[in-house]
């Protein structure tokens, strides 16, 4: 008779498989992108309230009014920005970190920028936990992005900038890719920013989606 840790972590199993085999039918296809989400515990980055609901395909509440995002979109936008392995890569808000590991998986160096002191300090605690080692965080306003390191092959934005976040762009490589959620209103457009070589980024909406606002300098905390 399997004991209760064996039932835990087959019922775990089945509903990580099940929640890979949703985000496939709904159009993330990319084997490695897949992969790391499988491979990623997303329940050690959701608040003990929320564990149980881990592999749902939704966003859950975490710390400093924030979210962790849903796993289809954590799918699209890593699928969309076509991370290779040599890739540096800069993610814009941190959060509880799950967005960042997933890139983790399938970069060479991740540089994360999080405005949320309470956010990095515990994201950077499970990294740690996974034995990541490529990935540079920083504690600071994500708008301004990572000057110091640019260019970058891929940028990812992880709360809604109100227009095109042309700081952002100008650290991105000429032909590299920008994804961001872009609007001033509760539902944004999901933007993929793609460089031609030349420095000219042309902009393809994805889909509506629904994110936090990305707002000036760090928060303030109690």
């Amino acid at each position: 008779m399997a004991n209760d840790d064996t039932e835990t972590g087959e019922e775990r199993d089945a509903q990580l498989a099940r929640l890979v085999l949703a985000l496939r039918s709904q159009g993330v296809t990319d084997p490695a992108v897949l992969a790391a989400i499988e491979s990623t515990p997303r329940e050690l980055f959701t608040p003990d309230l929320f564990k149980e609901r881990a592999f749902e395909d939704s966003a859950l509440p975490i710390a400093c009014g924030q979210t962790i995002s849903q796993p289809f979109i954590v799918g699209l936008m890593s699928q969309a920005l076509q991370v290779e392995p040599r890739s540096r890569v800069l993610e814009i808000g941190t959060g509880s970190g799950y967005q960042t590991t997933i890139l983790s998986k399938l970069a060479r160096l991740v540089y994360t920028v999080e405005r949320y002191r309470t956010l990095m300090g515990e994201a950077e605690a499970r990294f740690k936990q996974l034995g990541l080692t490529n990935i540079v965080t920083r504690f600071g306003d994500g708008g301004l992005g990572w000057p110091e390191q640019a260019p970058f092959d891929r940028i990812l934005v992880t709360a809604a900038a109100p227009d095109a976040p042309k700081a952002l762009l100008s650290q991105l490589k000429p032909s590299g890719i920008l994804v961001a959620p872009v609007g001033k209103g509760p539902v944004q457009k999901l933007i993929r920013y793609l460089g031609d070589g030349n420095g000219v980024f042309r902009a393809e909406v994805m889909t509506e989606v629904r994110f936090v606002p990305l707002l000036p300098g760090v928060a303030k905390e109690p």
